[in-house]
């Protein structure tokens, strides 16, 4: 189902973007205050010394502003405000800026020509450091609006609830907003792995990006925003809105259902919970999960100048544990580099850091790094009780032979750690699975990566999303390569990549021989219900359907055409 009525003469206006997740609300909009400008001709400062001295102040403000909202936020958005913070904090920014008011530069103007010489090295750069533009951008926006002595660019107090848009959602705007308030997401910019898509998943927000003109529309006019159809509807009819509350409705009953994870004539499959931090394992296993099945324990590293100590690591994968009790917790060793570079691990050479050491190849360079990981780990699991140390279990990122593989169970197995099993990511390590399983206790399929480097697309890249698409009839063919090497060696193979959380692909890959599938926790209750309502032989259905599709949006509906109608229409799959 569609928002619809878009092709009718007088129909309300439809504005299309990638959706992140399946939620769906009506609610009125709330558009972010714009940034001021540096004056036109702004005159240089009478005391250029001065000036400069104030425009290093007001980065230092800046900076120790968002490090302030950064240390009341958690999770993810704690992460992207602590990068921020760094960028306002980078003294080589505010240090060109100062340069340009002694040179005679007035002082607004010259820390927006500083902010966007910086912006074109990091778009020129590509990768995790184009990403990082609007963070700059918000930060140069901040500075000015002190330097001017007027209200920072942002949001309004809200009174009713409401749906935010903007061009892009720095982590400053997110850190503001009013959560009591705010009911979903809609920026014109960004991708579906940016900050904005990954703070609303962290927030349970419905969210679109790349969603061109949402800005022009009017603050406070009424919009149906549905992520699952990729839509907003502005001032949508009276009848659209009923169904939409019924269908929001809908989802909330089957958040109510809390049955293990199997299909129709029980066979089984572990519906599992991605996460990031101790605090998003208290939330997860607070829910009807069977653990999680992804722990990225990069997280604990990120923003820092120096890796932590081994009992810091050991405190944070505890809590885990303990938090999830008698469920299994998959435990991803350090995901660094490439978009996720670290102070202390980045390697400064690289031209193609996607391509370079990153994930497990940080072992080649910095073996203590994985060594402290593992020690903290085997520390964890030696002082569970006998019975639940099988709950521990580790995996490694980026193996692409069986050798790395063999190397990285040999050391996880001396450090202690009996369940062990490292990622499918590239399409080596898929066509070698069979090899690679021979190593390890199981393995588990991350379906971004697997998608980025199988279409040679980079993954951030919004605008290639159709790439991406992890229905493109290659990914699928590797997924089912890594499930058949599985089934046929008896070992488990589970999905952890954002595919999972697709409910029609989960048919999929419960068709195909995945064992497990992990995903944010709001997305389990519409997979359990998909999974629940078909057999294993339909979903085995679905999925030879599916590999025999020609394109990626012709596997999508070859799949849809054998679903049981009451998931379509539950689920709104189209």
């Amino acid at each position: 189902m569609s928002l619809g009525g878009a092709d009718d003469p007088g129909a309300p206006t439809v504005l299309h973007g990638l959706g992140v997740g399946r939620g769906v609300v009506v609610a009125p909009l709330a558009v972010l205050r714009p940034a001021h400008q540096a004056p036109a001709d702004e005159p240089p400062a009478d005391d250029a010394e001065a000036a400069a001295q104030q425009v290093v102040e007001a980065f230092a403000q800046v900076a120790a502003a968002l490090s302030d909202q950064a240390a009341r936020a958690t999770g993810a958005l704690a992460e992207v405000l602590t990068a921020t913070a760094a960028i306002a904090g980078d003294a080589a920014v505010a240090a060109e800026a100062a340069r340009r008011v002694r040179a005679g530069t007035g002082p607004a103007t010259a820390v927006t020509e500083a902010v966007e010489g910086f912006v074109a090295m990091f778009t020129a750069a590509g990768g995790y450091l184009a990403e990082r533009v609007t963070d700059l951008r918000s930060v140069r926006d901040r500075v000015v609006a002190r330097l001017l002595g007027v209200p920072e660019p942002g949001l309004g107090a809200l009174s009713v609830p409401s749906v935010v848009a903007g061009v892009d959602l720095a982590p400053a705007d997110t850190a503001a907003l009013d959560l009591a308030f705010v009911v979903g997401l809609v920026t014109e910019e960004g991708g579906p792995t940016g900050h904005t898509a990954i703070i609303a998943g962290q927030l349970g927000l419905p969210c679109l990006v790349r969603t061109p003109g949402i800005t022009a529309v009017p603050d406070g006019t009424v919009v149906a925003l549905d992520a699952a159809a990729g839509q907003v509807l502005v001032d949508p009819p009276a009848d659209v809105r009923a169904r939409l509350q019924q269908r929001a409705d809908a989802e909330r009953e089957l958040a109510r259902d809390t049955a293990p994870g199997a299909t129709a004539d029980g066979h089984r499959i572990d519906l599992l919970a991605n996460i990031g931090t101790a605090a998003d394992a208290d939330r997860a296993a607070a829910t009807p999960v069977a653990g999680s099945g992804l722990f990225r324990t990069e997280v604990l590293f990120l923003g820092r100048q120096t890796a932590p100590t081994l009992a810091e690591q050991t405190e944070v994968y505890g809590s885990v544990l303990r938090a999830f009790g008698d469920r299994k917790v998959v435990v991803r060793t350090l995901d660094a580099g490439a978009d996720k570079p670290l102070a202390f691990a980045t390697q400064a050479d690289e031209e193609n850091p996607a391509l370079g050491v990153r994930g497990y190849r940080l072992v080649r360079t910095l073996p203590d790094l994985l060594g402290t990981q593992l020690a903290a780990l085997g520390a964890v699991a030696a002082g569970l009780d006998e019975a639940d140390r099988d709950h521990l279990w580790v995996m490694a990122p980026m193996v692409a032979t069986p050798a790395e593989a063999r190397d990285f169970a040999t050391r996880a197995r001396a450090a202690g750690i009996t369940r062990v099993g490292v990622m499918v990511e590239v399409p080596a390590a898929a066509l070698r699975a069979r090899e690679i399983l021979a190593e390890v206790d199981f393995v588990s399929l991350g379906t971004n990566d697997l998608a980025q480097y199988t279409m040679a697309t980079d993954r951030l890249r919004g605008e290639l999303a159709d790439l991406l698409d992890p229905w493109q009839p290659a990914v699928l063919d590797l997924v089912a390569a890594t499930a058949r090497a599985g089934v046929d060696l008896g070992k488990p193979v589970g999905v952890c990549g954002e595919s999972a959380a697709d409910p029609l692909m989960a048919l999929v890959l419960t068709g195909l021989g995945i064992t497990s599938l992990s995903m944010s926790p709001a997305a389990v209750p519409a997979a359990r219900y998909a999974v629940r309502r078909h057999t294993l032989a339909q979903c085995r259905a679905i999925a030879d359907a599916a590999l025999a599709a020609g394109s990626a949006p012709e596997a999508r509906a070859a799949a849809l055409a054998l679903t049981a109608s009451e998931v379509r229409t539950t689920l709104t799959l189209g």
